[in-house]
């Protein structure tokens, strides 16, 4: 049938323009005799991808040029586990605020090295909302303060960043990156898998203040500290070549779609697209969480009737909409609208919507 729209939630959807111009330079990257696949990580011609694709992350997300910029192996959950060895000393406390799955997940990678104190949690609500900010309770020496800016799974976001005390403010933007400005001075650090807005999956991203950087930290071995990744220009091993330079590509056509301040405003487009569908839908389907924090990367949703929902996603799929099965951990119907899902997708869903609607409402 063609490409579908994938509103996988990731791996997801890359830009079509990307994957084409892979697809051409992939027997011969630029008359280099191989595939960019199979060039030396430290031949000229992989710096120069490298090179190429961190200047454009810098300019893409207007990163300081003090900031260290780092090209990781592996996702998210893996800087999880680094941070509290990079810049917690030992015994020190760090605060939490869990605002859904994903945060918990941060916590339980720490938990084995470091005291963890969760400052904020939602769970009893269901993690429809998030707490506020007056009620969390922030530790006096605490490392830093750590928080998941979007819920792939529940679709809470943060609309804005959050105080985080006196301590240093380091935030899981995987899934939104990208997608609206950033205030570096308001950050010790960003990290990122790159599979939903960024790139491919097996590469992620971390953008660490100068500060951070100089923290004694825990002990640990060269390849877990971030200091050593940073000296080595993120070659400390052999980095994935291959996903390094997808993401570059990446970061290219979003400079050239017209910057973050563009993906902002289509974001905030789509999603209000697919939220008026939900809200309009009389009940049909049903979003809970709490407007004013509604995701605008991850909708979930669900039917009035829940037998119906293998037959939503059925019909979904045969009408070219994949990837729309909710997490395991929640059930029901999630479209990810991510930088790469163009309107087009997001109207190809809403009409579907209505239709289905139409005839089992």
């Amino acid at each position: 049938m063609g490409r579908a729209y994938n509103f996988s939630a990731g791996p997801a959807a890359l830009p079509e323009p990307v994957i084409q111009q892979a697809r051409e330079e992939l027997p011969d990257w630029r008359g280099a005799g191989a595939s960019v696949l199979e060039l030396s990580h430290r031949g000229p011609e992989f710096m120069d991808v490298a090179a190429q694709a961190e200047a454009d992350l810098r300019s893409l997300l207007a990163i300081p040029a003090d900031h260290a910029v780092l090209f990781l192996t592996g996702g998210a959950t893996t800087q999880q586990a680094l941070i509290a060895l990079n810049f917690a000393d030992q015994g020190q406390p760090a605060d939490y605020v869990v605002t859904g799955h994903w945060g918990r997940i941060a916590v339980e990678q720490v938990e084995p090295v470091m005291p963890v104190n969760v400052a904020a949690d939602n769970a009893a609500d269901g993690c429809v909302d998030i707490p506020p900010a007056s009620q969390w309770r922030l530790s006096e020496n605490a490392a830093y303060l750590h928080y998941t800016d979007n819920e792939t799974i529940h679709g809470v976001e943060f609309p804005e960043l959050p105080p985080a005390g006196g301590a240093p403010l380091i935030g899981d933007f995987s899934s939104n990156i990208g997608s609206r400005p950033l205030d570096f001075s308001r950050l010790g650090m960003v990290y990122a898998g790159a599979q939903k807005n960024l790139g491919p999956s097996g590469i992620s991203l971390a953008v660490i203040r100068p500060d951070l950087l100089e923290r004694s930290g825990q002990p640990r071995a060269p390849m877990f500290d971030y200091r050593a990744h940073a000296r080595a220009g993120s070659m400390l091993n052999t980095p994935p070549t291959f996903n390094w330079y997808l993401a570059g590509l990446v970061f290219k056509w979003m400079l050239a779609e017209g910057g973050v301040a563009e993906f902002e405003r289509r974001s905030a487009r789509k999603a209000a697209l697919l939220y008026s569908a939900i809200d309009g839908s009389g009940g049909f389907y049903v979003n809970r969480v709490a407007p004013a924090v509604r995701s605008r990367m991850n909708v979930p949703f669900f039917l009035h009737d829940k037998a119906l929902e293998p037959r939503f996603l059925e019909q979904a799929a045969a009408a070219g909409l994949i990837g729309l099965k909710g997490h395991r951990a929640l059930g029901g119907i999630r479209a990810s609208i991510y930088n790469a899902m163009p309107e087009a997708g997001v109207r190809a869903l809403v009409e579907f919507m209505g239709a289905f609607r139409d005839r089992y409402g």
